[in-house]
């Protein structure tokens, strides 16, 4: 099963890269597509025309998913707090902080709010927990909105920092909302009781940034030592990005703190260093690395996990789904920007580009399985239902509508100015016009 599924896997990317960049020019995005893969591939569906699987049984890709989601995660928090330039964030007031600020913790407890009627049996904590899943954005999902030249640099600067921020800030929300939704819960056979739940909680949001803030100076100084000494192969220079996220999460998980957490602080220290050699080396590889996982979990997902959702979702779960990717998201980046130069229209436009994707997944699989959530099932249910959604609306919606809000705007530049720093550095996405696709720049430290 599983050499079928990597030698799937290799031809897909192998053939969708050598039509990629004709594709980007429409509404095909790369998780989009190798969603679809995986949905028509799954076994459910070859069924439905008479042919056997390849793939059958699926049961034993639970773990694998876990396992590869766990990894996913790891790399991806740590590669996007290396984009984050805190100096720029912090002279920049506008909408990267207002949507960080305002709108996901309006975004938390709006999605809680209106979960409690469409998804029966939920605690509070479960809730709050639903809404801070769905909370964080990925930018991928709508790469032509933030890539292209069209949109106004605010908006697509501002797209880019909340997402690039808001899984690291999800995390903890996360780890507190599912740990206090524990409380009464049978681990080991002890109950636990609210004050362990809230000491567990406590720990992991505490330890697990002291070791991201440790493991990301001490590697800072050891790569830079070693670049000064021409000690380190070019090579190894960029494994090291991988290597340090993985050290900065066994470091957590051993001593009680996240090691997701500590994934991202790390990244943080490493991205505003001054070292631009240690920034620059590292880099690329965790991007291109991060990417490569983000297809093979969206296939993933399409094999073993999308029709099961769609079978058994309700037409309440459909209901919040489309509320989550709408008004639960809309409502708050419109109260956000309230004060703001944006108009109307770019208003809509922003809070419509909030995608729910790749985060949400892991958060999902990854951590409300390893905690005693109650209604872990029903939960993780609605959130790759609202995933699912958001892949389709938002992969096919990202071109067409840049396209047009880019016509009633004007100029893309007008009233901009482009030599202000970003908050976070031009990402190099997986986007197939590589001519257009931006960089990242480790060399800007004003």
């Amino acid at each position: 099963m599983h050499d079928s599924i990597i030698f799937t896997f290799a031809l897909l990317v192998f053939g969708f890269g050598l039509l990629s960049r004709r594709l980007g020019r429409g509404i095909i995005t790369p998780p989009l597509a190798f969603l679809g893969f995986g949905l028509l591939l799954a076994p459910q569906a070859l069924a439905t025309i008479g042919l056997t699987s390849p793939f059958q049984p699926l049961d034993g890709l639970q773990s694998t998913i876990r396992l590869l989601g766990e990894i996913t995660l790891i790399i991806v928090l740590f590669t996007d707090a290396t984009q984050i330039d805190l100096r720029a964030l912090r002279r920049e007031l506008g909408i990267p902080v207002r949507l960080l600020s305002v709108g996901m913790p309006l975004t938390v407890a709006l999605g809680a709010a209106l979960a409690a009627p469409l998804v029966p049996g939920l605690g509070m904590w479960e809730l709050a927990l639903l809404g801070a899943v769905l909370a964080p954005t990925d930018a991928a999902l709508g790469q032509a909105v933030v890539t292209s030249e069209r949109v106004p640099l605010d908006i697509r600067q501002g797209l880019s920092a909340e997402s690039g921020l808001n899984d690291g800030i999800a995390v903890p929300l996360v780890i507190i909302f599912a740990s206090l939704s524990g409380i009464g819960e049978m681990v080991d056979g002890v109950q636990r009781t609210a004050g362990d739940c809230l000491v567990f909680a406590a720990q992991q949001v505490t330890l697990g940034p002291l070791a991201g803030l440790s493991t990301g100076l001490v590697a800072v100084a050891a790569m830079s030592a070693a670049i000064r000494h021409d000690s380190m192969d070019r090579a190894y220079q960029e494994l090291a990005g991988i290597a340090i996220a993985l050290l900065a999460f066994t470091f957590a998980d051993s001593i009680g703190g996240n090691g997701f957490i500590a994934a991202f602080v790390a990244g943080l220290v490493l991205g505003n260093t001054k070292r631009e050699e240690v920034c620059s080396r590292l880099y690329d590889f965790a991007e291109a690395e991060s990417q490569l996982l983000m297809l093979v979990t969206f296939l993933l997902v399409g094999l073993a996990l999308a029709w099961p959702t769609l079978s058994a979702a309700t037409p309440a779960a459909w209901i919040y789904a489309t509320l989550s990717l709408t008004l639960i998201r809309m409502l708050p980046v419109t109260i956000a920007l309230i004060g703001s130069d944006l108009s109307w229209s770019g208003r809509l436009f922003v809070g419509w580009f909030g995608p729910r994707g790749l985060a949400s997944i892991l958060f999902a699989i990854l951590l409300i399985e390893e905690l005693p959530v109650p209604h872990a099932d029903a939960i993780v249910e609605v959130v790759l239902l609202t995933v699912l959604l958001s892949v389709l609306a938002h992969g096919v919606t990202a071109a067409p509508l840049a396209r047009i809000y880019s016509v009633r705007s004007g100029p893309a530049g007008r009233n901009h100015d482009p030599d202000r720093p970003s908050p976070v550095r031009k990402r190099k996405l997986l986007s197939p016009n590589d001519s257009r696709s931006e960089t990242l720049d480790c060399t800007d430290r004003r």
